[in-house]
């Protein structure tokens, strides 16, 4: 056998919160790899840069300001792609993100918590994965055959102190996960796959405050981290694209449902 299971050139990737540290870094990468990148942000600006930076270096890739709440303005930005491309073949959902007043620093206890941001950052990473779900896998039902790539948490496995909220977001999220993807292959026709990253502790622009000091130094969380990762040090952006490759390509075409744990071996870890 000759076929590069790997091969996923021309295939037309739709990344929400595409411009993000995460979804940017995995935007060029797809790129370069041959993909047809659609960039979903709030960030029109940041878009557009983005976009450029990857047509400089020979990809392909669009820009459309989106809100991943709301479904009418994702409902516009699929009949866009349907009208460029004719088809949506994968979507990350790559847009999430926290809110301090849904966390529990070390001085508060959970009376301290703030119900309305609990709620925002529940919305945005569940209900930010779900609507733009539902709306995408509508074209790929159509076209009888589909791929979301969904991110969890390492705090969707166990419950980290602190971030409550953005915890009990994405344990729905993976849940949410394993749902859609026997619902899309039980109730239709064609070839659908649901999975989900589940990245361990990578330094981003929402946690860079909980994990580095200003001087650049560690916090005290940080150095708690990687005591319980054997690997001793945090993830690199990079290190997350062979996992998405893999779940996009042909080489994961049974594997559905299921959590890929990119944690430096955080998960497995006790003592």
């Amino acid at each position: 056998m000759n076929e590069n299971l790997f091969d996923i050139k021309s295939k037309v990737v739709v990344i929400t919160g595409g411009v993000g540290v995460l979804g940017s870094d995995i935007a060029q990468y797809l790129a370069a790899q041959g993909c047809k990148v659609v960039i979903l942000d709030r960030l029109q600006d940041k878009g557009n840069e983005l976009v450029a930076k990857i047509k400089a270096s020979g990809g392909e890739a669009v820009f459309l300001l989106t809100d991943v709440l709301k479904k009418e303005i994702l409902e516009q930005n699929r009949a866009d792609i349907l009208d460029k491309y004719g088809q949506i073949d994968v979507l990350i959902n790559a847009a999430g993100g926290n809110m301090p007043g849904a966390t529990i620093p070390p001085d508060k206890t959970i009376f301290d918590l703030n119900i309305d941001d609990f709620k925002k950052v529940v919305d945005l990473n569940l209900f930010g994965t779900v609507i733009p779900s539902i709306v995408f896998a509508k074209a790929m039902v159509d076209n009888g055959k589909g791929n979301i790539i969904n991110f969890a948490s390492e705090s969707a496995l166990r419950p980290l102190t602190r971030v409550a909220g953005y915890g009990a977001a994405k344990a729905a999220v993976a849940n949410f996960t394993k749902y859609l993807a026997g619902e899309l292959s039980l109730k239709f026709e064609g070839d659908y796959r649901v999975n989900a990253l589940v990245p361990g502790f990578f330094v981003t622009n929402q946690n860079r405050d909980l994990l580095i000091n200003p001087d650049g130094s560690f916090t005290p969380r940080s150095k708690t981290i990687l005591g319980h990762t054997p690997f001793n040090r945090f993830g690199e952006a990079d290190e997350l694209l062979g996992s998405v490759h893999y779940l996009m390509s042909d080489a994961s075409k049974f594997v559905t449902g299921t959590l890929l744990v990119i944690d430096g071996g955080f998960d497995s870890f006790s003592i």
